[in-house]
């Protein structure tokens, strides 16, 4: 037993982790004195779609709660109020309302909970970052802020990039790493988990720790799930790959992701052992392996039946090049445009123009892609990128 506890302890600090801070070694002590901690996660929902890449983070606080651990699922329907600008060049055109960001929050504890568990044997606890910070007073907001220097916060990196590209700071996102960080006091936590690109965020919680509360808080970050050119897995031809995704769907946009996302997403996304997958051969088996790690994905997410299915219709759509039995059909839209938006086959306008003028919109009777300008008409199936086909009514 004490092997078998000791083995989980080790993965949870190896497999699917980029960096642990201060150390390792510091946190598998505590750990190992069999200490019980309390930590979380934040999730901005500034979108209403949690995709493969928060799945990474979502594994290991199953892992976390499956050791008997106290474990938060944060909505930031607080600090998604000033916007993260964690990765972005430009200031965001859109900040989002609290009533806005608590309506897309209701999706995301539906699908975070195919991966945590809510309700049974120590559940996840849903907390709202709202209800601290849309209470803080002037003076307590000056006390925060006196805890950092100017030069601490617009030392990141996007923020050192834009001042190079003289591009604006907007002072709602400067502003966003100490809300951050005040939600590690206000929870009074002893870990905050993130992927490595909160770094900065949540490495200022651990400052804010400090300084109130003369407390060491951990800070655990994952990798991001990328391909070999470090692009993010996640989001394909302008269509998020979302976690409740149909099984079908989920399976065939897997099935389009490029060859060297097959070992991260074996990593990352399942329990495969790691010395099995050193041993995968991409070159050789790039297809099988892509298939097996789509079926356990959906098979994680939704069903082994729904999984073995997804296969078979995979196999008959596109080894057959036979178009689907039940075939989904969508209202005819003005345009191409409007179409592929209304029938909810691309996110936004923008990503239903991305989507023509790649030329990933194909007329099934004549092989025929489609542009912006032209017509689409009913009755006949139409391909949409290299997973997905629609009748016109």
């Amino acid at each position: 037993m004490f092997m078998h506890m000791a083995d989980k302890i080790t993965e949870l600090l190896t497999r699917g982790v980029d960096k642990i801070y201060p150390s390792r070694e510091a946190l598998e002590k505590v750990l190992r004195s069999g200490k019980k901690l309390k930590l979380y996660q934040g999730f901005d929902p500034t979108g209403d779609k949690l995709h493969l890449g928060h799945m990474v983070g979502l594994r290991k606080h199953r892992q976390w709660q499956d050791l008997g651990h106290e474990v938060i699922f944060l909505i930031g329907d607080g600090t998604g109020q000033a916007g993260d600008p964690t990765g972005k060049k430009k200031t965001r055109e859109k900040f989002f309302s609290n009533t806005e960001l608590r309506e897309n929050a209701k999706g995301y504890l539906e699908q975070a909970s195919k991966i945590v568990r809510f309700d049974g044997e120590n559940p996840v606890k849903i907390l709202y970052n709202g209800d601290w910070l849309n209470k803080l007073t002037l003076p307590e907001i000056l006390n925060i802020l006196g805890n950092f220097s100017e030069q601490q916060l617009v030392e990141r990196d996007m923020f050192q990039e834009r001042l190079k590209n003289q591009e604006e700071i907007n002072m709602r996102e400067f502003m966003y790493p100490v809300l951050q960080a005040y939600d590690s006091v206000a929870m009074d936590v002893d870990l905050e988990l993130g992927g490595s690109d909160q770094t900065f965020n949540m490495l200022a919680g651990r400052t804010l720790m400090r300084k109130i509360k003369g407390k060491e808080k951990f800070v655990m970050t994952t990798p991001l799930l990328e391909d070999a050119k470090g692009v993010k897995i996640g989001k394909t031809e302008g269509n998020v790959i979302g976690l409740t995704d149909e099984p079908g769907e989920l399976f065939g946009k897997i099935m389009a992701l490029g060859d060297d996302a097959i070992v991260p997403m074996f990593t990352l996304l399942t329990d495969v052992p790691l010395e099995e997958i050193k041993k995968l051969d991409i070159k050789k088996d790039a297809m099988s392996l892509k298939k097996r790690v789509a079926k356990i994905l959906v098979a994680a997410l939704h069903s082994e039946k729904e999984a073995e299915q997804a296969e078979k219709n995979f196999a008959n759509t596109f080894s057959k090049k036979e178009i689907p039995k039940d075939i989904q059909e969508i209202k005819l839209g003005k345009n191409p445009l409007d179409t592929l938006v209304s029938g909810k086959l691309a996110t936004s306008i923008s990503a239903a123009r991305r989507l023509l003028e790649e030329g990933a919109v194909t007329a099934l009777t004549d092989d025929k892609k489609i542009g912006l300008k032209d017509k689409l008409i009913s009755g006949p199936a139409y391909k949409i990128g290299k997973h997905k086909f629609v009748k016109l009514k």
